[in-house]
């Protein structure tokens, strides 16, 4: 660094492990950039400075991803951590490296020891340790290179929920209020696969799979979510050629949708060494970059709904439950014996159950319940592949990545300072020759996936000739695609999609600030079907709901009373009232409010909008002989309820009215870790939100309005002039509540405004505020 740049807060440490001294540059938003003279010094450097960073969050990955949160936190946690040891991969560790990459190994290696390092100088200097551990009165764990990639249960996995969702409502109240309940796509007339008994599964079958894959409930560690109302997480990105931007230069524009947290789940690094300098967003408890650039190439993902799960169901032998029916005969379960350690007590033994498809999470006296999941196959620690696409330098290189890639299964796209830009989809696709993972089977051996597609048989494009891409999870399997019957058939909602297609069809966006503000769209257009409707019926219709809907744009503004009255009929009212409706049809009377609670266990984020959207633009004779008299009742009702509902949120006058004032963020620590000072437990918030689940600008919300799901973390990346890219990550990029880079960017993001993400060594100097250089003993 220059003399004339060099910042005043300057710190140097001997840390052991490294060949070489690095330079760690902190800009003034918290991003490090770290300069090291090969690319071992770099991952280690990578993997200090996120415990530097985020000790506590990645200690906290580590013990629930292996089964340790007993022993710092006691025994109420030994269920989830006897679940958690259940989905550890258990295969040959050689495999596993090579099917990352040549060198995964040694990159992973080199991270841990980085974390190590300072874990080491934590314990050699108490006032460093994060207020998590002392509050609890506990240190940081040292690593292990295994448990990179062993640790499988903190990714995004489809579909076994849906299969269970699925199977109950088909068990309880048939197919046809299955088909109330959420779309698929293409479409399959639901059948039962031959051999399934419906009314053996419980309706508990997925406790220990939900405790596995779930953040922990530090105030009630026993609850258990409910598989229904696990926030469904998406994305959404697209990629420009230059001949539709302003500058003649690719935009790869990407925004990831993840249950909000603290500290947010995503960090932002730039790794520099003589051979690779790459920048952008990562897990901070992995080593590489999964969404950003390198100088050469941008890229980014979005979730793409691969079927990577099935549920078996096997008949026990009467005789001897631990045996149960493959084939002709009978298998015996594996069993394997550990020892969890707890605190304030012994360790706790328990059993862990397996069959030849998997961990078991559930037996009854005739039944045992085993998930297959491709995320156990090598390969499969989630985003650990992004090591090797992140330094690929062009189309060829990057394909050859994306071949690897296995969890989560991604919509991948490409851009590089050639012009090229490409999306490839990407992720490890069972095969299944007799079924189509829409329904659990019989484990008897009538239902075996016959190995996985290549590759190469998944969807992609170079150059498209409309000269850009984007997906937003909906359903983009080419028509007939090979693969389109068993990569699944539960896509996310397109509305997101229909969205972004306008805008850049439109010309748009063809620039940077263009593609930010299209991030930051709150338009619903699942709204503005909904009012064309509601307009239809009750054309010259005077009443105070329909005169504040009517001339409404559609657009959820957080400062609009419109948009809150929207909110609260759409969620709150029309939906079960429409469902209802369409239930009396097809259940007796007395069944309809249970059903509708099944179909809608939190209305605000699992109820799928194209359901509402075909029964009130086409309901045909699903609403009874008049469907128009009956939805005009239904929605003209429904939407007098909200408005008075309305009125007791928000107050009697409607002109005062904000769906920012309902529909907030606000963070809270996961422990409810309290402020040295003020004795507050620490929080963000609340902060107004514009936007819903179905606004590109994705804001999920639960049942109290809170915003639960959506882009914390955005990148919109200029190729080829890399200074000019933009990022923003809430609340900071800090984990530690001491930071001023805790929560330095909740205005930014609450305003859709960015920050430069720097990335020429002039441009990081100039913003500089800190610098921390690591030198190796001697």
């Amino acid at each position: 660094m220059s003399q004339q740049n060099v910042p005043a807060d300057r710190r140097v440490h001997v840390i052991p492990g490294l060949e070489s001294s690095v330079e760690m540059v902190i800009d003034r938003w918290g991003v490090t950039h770290i300069y090291a003279s090969c690319s071992h010094d770099a991952f280690f450097a990578q993997g200090f400075n996120a415990a530097r960073d985020r000790l506590w969050q990645i200690d906290l990955w580590r013990r629930r991803g292996l089964g340790l949160l007993s022993e710092v936190f006691g025994p109420q946690f030994v269920e989830r951590d006897r679940a958690a040891r259940l989905f550890l991969f258990r295969g040959d560790m050689r495999q596993e490296w090579l099917a990352y990459g040549s060198d995964t190994k040694r990159i992973a290696s080199a991270f841990v020891a980085g974390v190590n390092a300072y874990v080491d100088l934590v314990c050699a200097s108490p006032d460093l340790l994060p207020p998590e551990f002392r509050r609890h009165g506990y240190l940081p764990s040292r690593w292990q290179p295994d448990d990179v990639a062993r640790i499988r249960s903190h990714g995004l996995f489809q579909n076994v929920r849906e299969e269970v969702a699925r199977a109950r409502t088909i068990r309880d109240y048939g197919v046809a209020v299955e088909e109330l309940r959420k779309v698929r796509e293409p479409f399959v007339p639901l059948a039962v696969p031959e051999g399934l008994d419906l009314d053996a599964i419980p309706d508990d079958v997925l406790d220990v799979y939900e405790l596995a894959t779930t953040y922990p409930d530090f105030d009630d560690p026993a609850h258990v979510p409910s598989s229904e109302a696990v926030l469904m997480e998406g994305s959404n990105n697209w990629v420009l050629g230059g001949e539709v931007t302003s500058t003649g230069r690719p935009i790869v524009a990407n925004d990831p949708h993840r249950a909000l947290s603290l500290p947010s789940l995503r960090y932002l690094v730039h790794l520099n060494t003589p051979s690779f300098s790459v920048i952008g967003g990562g897990e901070p408890a992995l080593p590489g970059i999964s969404i950003g650039h390198n100088g050469s190439m941008a890229f980014g993902m979005t979730l793409f709904s691969v079927d990577q799960e099935d549920l078996y169901i096997y008949e026990l032998d009467p005789e001897d439950p631990t045996r149960y029916r493959y084939l002709d005969g009978w298998e015996r379960m594996r069993v394997e014996r550990c020892r969890i350690p707890v605190r304030g007590g012994g360790d706790v033994e328990v059993e862990l159950v397996f069959t030849r498809h998997g961990p078991v999470i559930r037996t009854t006296e005739t039944h045992a319940f085993v998930v297959r999941a491709a995320w156990l196959e090598p390969g499969m620690a989630p985003y650990l592949g992004s090591v090797d696409y992140m330094r690929a330098t062009d189309v060829e290189t990057f394909s050859a990545a994306m071949n690897r890639w296995g969890a989560p299964a991604e919509n991948q796209i490409y851009a590089d300072v050639l012009g090229n830009i490409a999306w490839k989809a990407a992720g490890l696709t069972p095969r299944r020759p007799n079924w189509d993972g829409t329904l659990p089977v019989p484990g008897d051996g009538r239902y075996e996936w016959d190995g996985f597609y290549d590759a190469d048989e998944l969807p992609g494009i170079d150059n498209p000739a409309v000269g850009w891409f984007a997906s937003a999870n909906e359903m983009n399997l080419p028509p007939d695609h090979p693969a389109e019957k068993t990569v699944t058939h539960d896509w996310y909602a397109p509305a997101r999609k229909q969205r972004i297609d306008a805008a850049i069809s439109n010309g748009l966006v063809r620039s940077v600030t263009d593609a930010a503000r299209l991030q930051s769209d709150v338009t619903s257009l699942p709204a503005q079907r909904i009012l064309r409707v509601l307009e239809r019926l009750t054309d010259g219709e005077a009443t105070r709901g329909l005169v504040m809907l009517r001339g409404w744009d559609g657009v959820l503004d957080a400062t609009s009373a419109a948009a809150a009255l929207f909110e609260v009929w759409h969620r709150r009212h029309l939906r079960p009232a429409v469902l209802a409706a369409a239930l009396r049809r097809l259940l007796p009377a007395a069944d309809v409010d249970d059903a509708v609670a099944r179909l809608l266990p939190d209305e605000s984020l699992l109820a799928d909008s194209r359901v509402l959207l075909s029964l009130v633009e086409q309901p045909g004779d699903r609403l009874g002989p008049d469907p128009a008299a009956t939805l005009r009742q239904v929605m003209t009702s429904s939407l007098e309820a909200a408005y008075a509902h309305c009125e007791s949120l928000l107050g009697d006058d409607a002109s005062t009215w904000r769906w920012g004032d309902l529909h907030v963020s606000v963070l809270r620590h996961p422990l409810g870790l309290t402020d040295e000072h003020t004795g507050e437990v620490v929080k963000v918030g609340p902060v107004p939100r514009g936007g819903s689940g179905d606004t590109v600008c994705d804001t999920a919300y639960d049942a109290a309005f809170v915003q639960t799901g959506g882009s914390t973390f955005r990148v919109v990346i200029d190729v080829g002039d890399w200074d000019g890219s933009l990022a923003l990550n809430y609340p900071g990029q800090s984990g530690d509540p001491r930071s001023t880079h805790f929560d330095d960017l909740v205005d930014a993001w609450a305003h859709g405004q960015y920050f430069p993400l720097l990335y020429s060594r002039f441009a990081v100097e100039a913003e500089a505020e800190a610098v921390l250089e690591l030198r190796p003993p001697g």
